[in-house]
């Protein structure tokens, strides 16, 4: 007769077993592929289109979603090395990444910047003095707009800390301008390293994940009135990163590990998939909704959700790349 631990053993054992081939291949009926090349996609706020990274340090690209015709946004800039596109609710866009490619972790840490696009055909993007660590949290519904700083960008600041800062798009005539700054949390060290993610609440909360040591995270909201600060996951040693918020704000996407852990694997940013949080602080409502990473060697991951809740938009990735590096844009319906 087996005993318990070499039954518990067996059981970890079957569940670390995971498929070969694509995701790809095996889609539910409520997950439909968009594109077949691309990363980190963004959804107007009208829900009727996508914008998309060609590839990392690469183009920006938009999608209409009813007819499936893909343009460039950026094709008129020699040596475009972009690293996200993100609507703003005037109908133009939001550029992240340097001015020109160095090397990975120089252009996306210390030279990562924000910049203007205007919707107008031809327009070329406009320097708005501003780096960022990583992404930025774009309102749906005003000018607002978040992201964080870090001692990699701000050689002044203390080594290993970082800062969330909210602002307002000025698009007045003299040139598009961030006004009314404000620093509304600090990190003094590498315990949490920030990054903004979405408004929600009338733009009165903000989303933002902090990256913790040995490849853990967890999911973070700021009350900017009050300065309140909540962990969400409260789920120490593993990896839950912040992505698109429900309309609602109840929930938010999150990339988590959770699913390597039930296998008996390590976890980290390269063993993801997208599930479903529930800002409520406990921690508790969790539910998963990609498995992609069942799939050796693949996960989901950078998903975005629509302003009226349909859909989501996220991308087919793969666990020995970078994050955010993509190989196309699905969509995840929620009702037709």
């Amino acid at each position: 007769m087996r005993t318990l631990p070499v039954l518990l053993s067996c059981a970890l054992a079957a569940l670390a077993q995971r498929k070969t081939g694509s995701p790809l291949e095996a889609l539910p009926p409520h997950i439909e592929i968009l594109t077949y090349f691309g990363e980190r996609a963004d959804i107007s706020p009208d829900n009727q289109r996508v914008a998309f990274m060609a590839k990392s340090f690469g183009d920006a690209m938009v999608i209409e979603l009813r007819t499936r015709i893909i343009r460039c946004l950026t094709c008129n800039v020699p040596g475009a090395a972009f690293l996200r596109v993100m609507h703003l609710v005037t109908g133009d866009y939001l550029l992240i990444g340097p001015e020109r490619f160095q090397d990975v972790r120089t252009s996306r840490s210390r030279d990562n910047e924000l910049w203007f696009l205007s919707q107008q055909p031809g327009s070329r993007p406009l320097r708005l003095q501003q780096k960022i660590h990583e992404g930025a949290a774009v309102s749906k519904r005003s000018l607002k707009i978040g992201f964080a700083e870090t001692s990699s960008q701000f050689p002044e600041m203390a080594p290993g800390s970082s800062r969330l800062v909210v602002a307002q798009l000025d698009l007045s005539p003299g040139g598009p301008r961030l006004v009314n700054r404000r620093v509304v949390f600090e990190s003094k060290d590498r315990s949490c390293v920030i990054e903004a993610q979405d408004f929600f609440d009338h733009d009165r909360r903000m989303t933002f994940t902090c990256y913790e040591p040995n490849d853990c995270a967890s999911v973070m909201t700021i009350d900017l009135a009050t300065g309140e600060v909540r962990n969400h996951s409260r789920a120490p040693g593993t990896y839950n990163e912040a992505e698109g918020i429900f309309p609602d704000g109840a929930y938010t996407l999150v990339e988590a590990d959770r699913q390597a852990h039930q296998q008996g694997r390590r976890g980290g940013f390269r063993e993801i998939d997208l599930w479903k949080l529930k800002l409520d602080g406990t921690g508790k409502d969790f539910v998963r909704l990609t498995h992609f990473n069942d799939f050796e060697g693949y996960k989901a991951s950078n998903g975005v959700v629509s302003t009226d809740g349909r859909f989501m938009a996220f991308q087919l990735a793969r666990t020995a790349d970078e994050a955010g590096v993509g190989y196309g844009i699905l969509l995840y319906w929620f009702r037709k």
